[in-house]
């Protein structure tokens, strides 16, 4: 196995530290603040070295090439953006701490996400649905290394899915503004210039998440070697656990611990350098 680690101010000596706990001589410069380490064993040591030096690390299989992927799958709020739409959305409703402390709740897995969410949209009945213009051009940010990862996708043919238990209004703004290939989400419903509290149709849950990556990979004719998919809540799990390489993006402690493995310091772009 590679094992593969970076950080905003990773350094050689923190690489050759590593390589050591692994069990390895050869550590390859990968980019400014990152290393691979070839033939590196797990140890207990490598966990909690990375956490107190802020480092990302991830073991790799060798020969791994992002080229070879098919698709690459990715959370909305909070992972190829930087806010919680819906708590956005509260804040200019006046209700922003209540929806977002449910929604917490509800990315940690403690809540029934379609109950979640259908009690977070109905704290915003009455909102003008201009606010959600408002929450797209003044709130909306990309995360960091997103256009980056985003472009490398696009040069080497890797699709790409957007799945959000967020809302339509974002998800194909950002999929005609990034030339993303397929989303799913879901849709708010708007009387008279305002929104009336309730979602239309079934709610894109956990289960909607994944059944939609399933059915993109047979589309596309991809093993599950050739798939990745980034979440960082509990309702992007079952999704992951479909995709040959799963990536909880600065996530709540459930997703890291059941994914392949997790970027908590770096941005998008550490996901290239996952791979060969």
């Amino acid at each position: 196995m590679n094992l593969v680690v970076q950080g905003p101010a990773a350094k050689a000596a923190q690489a050759d530290e590593l390589a050591r706990l692994a069990g390895s001589t050869t550590v390859e410069k990968i980019a400014e603040c990152a290393w691979r380490i070839r033939k590196a064993a797990p140890a207990d040591g490598i966990a909690p070295y990375c956490e107190r030096e802020r480092l990302d690390f991830a073991f790799i299989p060798e020969g791994r090439r992002f080229a070879d992927l098919k698709l690459l799958a990715m959370d909305m709020d909070s992972t190829l953006i930087t806010i919680e739409c819906i708590d956005e959305l509260g804040d200019l409703a006046g209700r922003k701490s209540e929806i977002a402390a449910i929604t917490a709740q509800a990315m940690r897995g403690e809540l029934d996400y379609p109950q979640s969410l259908r009690k977070r949209v109905s704290l915003l009945a009455g909102l003008p649905d201009k606010a959600l213009a408002q929450v797209y051009e003044d709130r909306l940010r990309l995360t960091p290394g997103a256009e980056e990862l985003i472009a490398a996708c696009k040069r080497d043919g890797v699709r790409l899915l957007l799945v959000s238990g967020g809302f339509t209004f974002f998800t194909e703004r950002l999929k005609a503004r990034l030339g993303i290939d397929y989303t799913i989400s879901n849709q708010l419903e708007v009387s008279a210039g305002r929104l009336t509290g309730q979602v239309l149709g079934e709610i894109v849950d956990a289960e909607a998440k994944a059944a939609k990556f399933g059915a993109v990979m047979q589309a596309l004719g991809a093993l599950r070697e050739q798939t990745v998919a980034i979440g960082d809540g509990a309702n992007d799990l079952k999704m992951m656990n479909r995709a040959g390489t799963s990536i909880a993006f600065h996530a709540k402690p459930v997703v890291r611990a059941q994914a392949s493995c997790a970027i908590s310091y770096c941005g998008l772009d550490a996901v290239l350098r996952l791979f060969e």
